[in-house]
């Protein structure tokens, strides 16, 4: 006979096997098992910790163990490996977890899922994303508040909408994400770069901008850089705040990857604002779950009568199941418990890369490999055609984006490559990494050996 806690494993596992439990049904207590076998709830735990770690249950603090199943139809894996989607991996995604969290929604929120609901954002949400937003030393009231349809639409309010300081351009890094680009396009926006790189930026040339251009806000990415990487020093966070009050310009913070931050010195824009400069942009797309397109974004007094007159003419209001299900995701505690896991592979995968390219040395070649986070920022010194490069790694089925669109008038294009590695798994990592570098190096060198480049 086996140890206590194996014995109660067999005992969960025979339950599970004779459908007893139900996929996303709650397992019998601690005491209770503790009663049946007569041991201590430390022994139980036990059982469940390891459990646990195969992936068969997983635990919502203050409610119990649930039953986690593997979906009926495995993901059948292809031979591509992607390096353009922007998505996070999709083992780490809490469906299980979520699942619960949106038929409680459904039961608390029935009533509201019938009528339109506040175009601010629900009160419950927004009370329980000022304690959150707290552990990130981002500091705010509900009042500020305002939850939107995915990040995207935050952005495309502030884009569109009149500011106190009547100013209308908008000044962003280069490179930067393309999607704001875009929305400075299709709203007729006058666009203004400032060069941002692996040492970030001019802060002498930031304030010579602030101070000759009619700049509406500057848009930042400061953790988390996409498509660079990188992320801005303490120094750097405060200057650009204290140049924005300066010259009466506002900021907008796009901290979308701020939960995976793995330095705990490491803090927001708006944290270091003291006169309500910077607006703070979150999305819970990357770090989460991309399907429930839910933003928050925080706005000072002068700025939230405009920003709802916009928002209630895009949707009226955002989601309330969405909003609802995220809600009572971060209460349980269940969303804390999935960062911890999305960090600690995040990471797993930049340590793996940088181990990997340990040895690899190309004076004509620059990789950039931040801690943690997303992206892979490669420089060529030496100029390439992006677009055969691409058309080469298709026929090997490795993709990659086109770097059009990160820059105003796409100047860097032909030199520059982001390579997101999130959803692709270390094995597919080491084999793309290869296939894109060996490309490379046949670009930019005439003549190339047989031999590996490694």
């Amino acid at each position: 006979m086996g140890n206590k806690y194996e014995i109660i494993m067999e005992y969960i596992n025979k339950l599970i096997y004779e459908e007893k439990i139900v996929q996303g049904g709650k397992l019998p207590t601690v005491r209770e098992l503790a009663d049946k076998f007569k041991c201590s709830k430390s022994t139980v735990l036990r059982a469940f910790k390891e459990l646990e770690g195969e992936h068969k249950i997983y635990s919502i603090p203050k409610s119990g163990y649930y039953l986690v199943d593997k979906p009926e139809n495995d993901k059948v894996h292809t031979k591509v490996i992607n390096f353009s989607a922007v998505l996070p991996d999709e083992k780490l995604l809490p469906y299980r977890e979520f699942n619960h969290s949106i038929n409680r929604a459904v039961e608390i929120y029935k009533s509201s899922l019938f009528t339109y609901g506040d175009k601010q954002g629900i009160l419950s949400l927004r009370e329980v994303l000022v304690e959150h937003f707290a552990q990130h030393q981002i500091f705010t009231s509900k009042d500020e508040i305002f939850i939107t349809t995915g990040s995207q639409q935050g952005l495309n309010i502030l884009t569109r909408m009149r500011f106190p300081n009547n100013k209308k351009a908008i000044l962003v890094e280069q490179p930067t994400y393309k999607l704001m680009h875009d929305l400075a396009d299709v709203n007729n926006i006058h666009m203004i770069g400032i060069k941002r790189d692996r040492n970030g930026i001019n802060l002498s040339e930031l304030e010579e901008i602030f101070k000759k251009e009619e700049i509406k806000f500057f848009y930042t990415i400061p953790r988390f850089h996409n498509p660079l990487g990188t992320s801005y020093d303490e120094f750097t966070k405060k200057k650009i705040v204290e140049l924005a009050n300066k010259y009466d310009v506002y900021i907008v913070e796009d901290d979308y990857l701020a939960d995976i931050e793995i330095k705990s010195g490491r803090l927001p824009i708006h944290y270091y604002d003291i006169n309500d400069r910077v607006i703070y942009v979150k999305s819970y797309a990357k770090s989460f779950m991309p399907g429930i397109r839910i933003g928050a974004v925080i706005l000072n007094d002068d700025l939230r009568e405009e920003f709802l007159k916009y928002k209630r003419l895009f949707d009226l209001n955002t989601s309330v199941l969405a909003q609802g299900a995220l809600d009572i995701y971060i209460r349980t505690g269940m969303y804390n418990n999935h960062i911890m896991k999305a960090k600690k592979e995040y990471k797993k995968k930049m340590d793996f890369v940088r181990e990997y390219l340990k040895g690899y040395s190309n004076d004509d070649v620059e990789i950039y490999i931040p801690e943690t986070g997303f992206f892979i920022w490669i420089t060529m010194k030496k100029k390439i055609n992006i677009d055969i490069l691409r058309r080469r790694l298709n026929k090997q089925e490795v993709i990659i984006s086109s770097s059009e669109g990160f820059s105003i008038e796409n100047k860097e294009s032909d030199s520059n490559l982001r390579l997101c590695i999130s959803a692709i798994s270390t094995d597919d990592i080491r084999r793309g990494l290869s296939i894109v570098l060996h490309e490379i190096e046949k670009l930019i060198y005439t003549k190339i050996s047989n031999k590996s480049i490694y």
